[in-house]
């Protein structure tokens, strides 16, 4: 009498990729490589750059961004390319994420968004600076502009300038214009080490952001 033979289900790997307007979960086999499932969540508030959600306008060359848009691919997109491989949750042996860069949130010391609290859902500061976040310049040229005049070394490294992009210089305009915000963050984050916060309980910051965004 012959034994049916079974074998295990592959292993898997799921990628999620928060993009400007967003994210989309891919489920990938380890052993082969092959792409076997995939799912798109549109960001519900997409970029925030004319009003927050509350209504209050915003000025020129903002660009925000609403944490909760970001759980939601999680909440979303990655059941659904679940849905879409044919594959089991027990089969995920790891999870993979990345993020446009710089876009950086001030957070308190337990993780949770400053936009989140009441009192600072109008504070525009409050909220995640995406990437296309201009209206840093100013700050970004009062950076390139002091370490010129104290013969800063790194400076070359980054071509002699800085980015409106960058996290130094979205930061430096919080205390320009709400030093009470600033002042109410335990945390200036980046929403690629964030994302990773919330899924694993433990703050920790990657140094490909940290050795060139975060400048």
């Amino acid at each position: 009498m012959e034994t049916a033979m079974t074998t295990d289900p592959p292993s898997v790997t799921v990628g999620v990729d928060f993009g400007t307007l967003s994210g989309r979960a891919l489920v990938v086999d380890v052993t082969d490589g092959r792409e076997l499932g995939s799912a798109v969540h549109e960001y519900t508030h997409g970029v925030v750059d004319r009003a927050l959600p509350g209504g209050r306008v915003l000025p020129p060359d903002w660009a925000l961004q609403i944490p909760q848009d970001w759980r939601d691919v999680l909440r979303f997109a990655v059941p659904r390319a679940l849905e879409a491989a044919g594959v089991r949750p027990q089969q995920v042996i790891g999870l993979a994420t990345d993020f446009t860069a710089c876009t950086v949130l001030p957070a308190t010391w337990d993780g949770t968004p400053l936009c989140e609290l009441p009192e600072f859902t109008e504070r525009p500061h409050a909220y995640p600076k995406l990437w296309r976040h201009h209206a840093a310049q100013p700050e970004a040229d009062l950076i390139v502009r002091r370490a010129e005049e104290s013969g800063q070394p790194w400076l070359a490294r980054y071509g002699g300038r800085i980015s409106s992009e960058w996290q130094f210089a979205k930061a430096l305009q919080v205390l320009h214009e709400d030093l009470e915000a600033y002042a109410a963050a335990d945390r200036w984050i980046e929403a690629a080490d964030w994302i990773v916060w919330q899924l694993t309980g433990a703050e920790d910051r990657n140094p490909c952001t940290a050795g060139y965004k975060g400048v």
